[in-house]
């Protein structure tokens, strides 16, 4: 066949044009690579995709979320946490997450009061929540609990020298206030000598360790609101009585002295009065809490059976614990005490009255609730009285056969295999090829 120019331009031509078609086809695939994506979890129990319910939630916020992480840089944790940010922006694009280094803005970490484990602030049509550890169920959890915020008003009893919801000293309540606003929860106080009842919006009542007796037209209005099916929240301290004949009419007894608790040592706090908190029961309040409690000194309380209302335990302090009384106490009676009840029933409107009594009220005092998981119970005891308290159960996650478990003989043929028959037989392989090439 006989190559003239003519032909030789033509072939040159087809040439160029198929090497720019390809060209186009790669640039156009790579171009859709940046608009569209396509992943598969092909891990045995999906444990880099979200749950369905999580998927659910994040299809039914129509605004923008937004994530900032108080987080050192250098931590590994911020890659953790983009990790699973990551997972909730393929399906959310308007969720954004953003890292803030707390050492170089002192004032906002201040305000936050960010700890050296750092803060993730997320933000929902104009209300925020604070998390001090993150997976996906408590993430999707924060987001529900924004999504869901319904205007309440808890109502604060003042008038006797109670943890005030306005004042800013160390034993007043005011950062619990600022946080309940950022989830639509209001905040009043009440004097029932000025006033006969309670304010009608009244979604939850909480009397913090009056210092002085209540009068008598006060507890006749408080046990008003109870029959009525009110929900309470009770904070007493060590050897106080002026609470008595309340926690009476509910059944229950707050016993004399305070607890001291042998393992507070071993969390790496000194005083054995001041209880830290690990391990929780089973109960709404305390569902998916992962970090630690701390409550300072603490007293003890039993049932004494004398109320309609069912009471159940919802923390108590560990069975190498005693009683202190006039300062002395005896190790032979170490058992776990009860520093906390919650009791139920069903009203005649069919909904269920919720009462939580603590024989302690400095844990989300201004002193500590910024400590530990403080904070984070002491909303979680408040959005459950006030039946805010949807939760989503994400089962965990758990890797199955992360090790690799071989026997010695399994072992010993793994590395007769690599050391010895694969060299083998690439060198055959070669003096084969070799032979064969020689022949030729």
């Amino acid at each position: 066949m006989k190559f003239t120019w003519h032909f030789n331009q033509q072939q040159r031509l087809k040439t160029t044009l198929k090497t720019f078609m390809l060209l186009g086809i790669l640039g156009a695939v790579g171009w859709l690579t940046t608009q569209y994506s396509l992943q598969t979890d092909i891990t045995d129990n999906a444990s880099n995709t979200l749950s369905p319910v999580s998927v659910q939630l994040l299809i039914a916020l129509p605004d923008d979320v937004k994530i900032m992480a108080y987080i050192k840089k250098g931590q590994s944790l911020r890659a953790q946490i983009t990790q699973l940010v990551d997972r909730y922006h393929r399906i959310k694009s308007n969720l954004t997450l953003t890292f803030t280094d707390p050492d170089l803005e002192p004032e906002k970490a201040r305000d936050l009061d960010i700890g050296p484990e750092g803060l993730i602030l997320i933000e929902y049509q104009g209300r925020t929540e604070k998390l001090r550890f993150i997976d996906e169920s408590t993430l999707s959890n924060a987001l529900l609990q924004l999504a869901n915020a319904n205007e309440h008003w808890v109502t604060f009893l003042s008038g006797h020298g109670e943890r005030s919801p306005i004042g800013n000293s160390n034993t007043d309540v005011s950062k619990l206030a600022k946080a309940l606003a950022l989830r639509k929860i209001n905040v009043q106080t009440v004097n029932l000598t000025t006033q006969s009842a309670l304010p009608d919006n009244t979604a939850l009542l909480i009397i913090s360790a009056p210092k002085v007796p209540l009068l008598a037209n006060e507890i006749s209005a408080i046990q008003q609101y109870i029959v009525q099916g009110g929900n309470l929240l009770v904070l007493n301290d060590p050897d106080k009585t002026e609470l008595d004949d309340l926690l009476q009419t509910l059944g229950i007894k707050q016993r004399q002295g305070f607890i001291v608790d042998e393992n507070t040592p071993i969390n790496g706090i000194k005083d054995p009065s001041f209880l830290v908190i690990n391990q929780y029961k089973q109960h709404p309040v305390t569902q998916g809490l992962q970090t630690m409690t701390l409550f300072p000194i603490v007293a003890a309380l039993e049932k004494t059976g004398k109320t309609d209302l069912t009471t159940d335990e919802l923390l108590n302090s560990s069975q190498k614990s005693s009683l202190k009384v006039r300062n002395t106490y005896s190790k032979s009676d170490q058992q776990a005490f009860v520093f906390a009840y919650v009791l139920t029933r069903t009203t005649k409107a069919k909904n269920q009255q919720r009462i939580i009594v603590f024989a302690d009220g400095d844990f989300l005092s201004n002193a500590y609730i910024n400590t530990l998981g403080n904070l984070d119970l002491s909303l979680r005891l408040i959005s459950w009285l006030i039946h805010e308290d949807r939760f989503i159960n994400i089962p965990a996650k758990n890797t199955h056969d992360k090790s690799l478990q071989l026997t010695d003989t399994e072992i010993n043929l793994m590395s007769f295999g690599f050391l010895i028959v694969i060299p083998l037989v690439l060198i055959t392989t070669g003096f084969i090829i070799w032979r064969i090439r020689k022949r030729r």
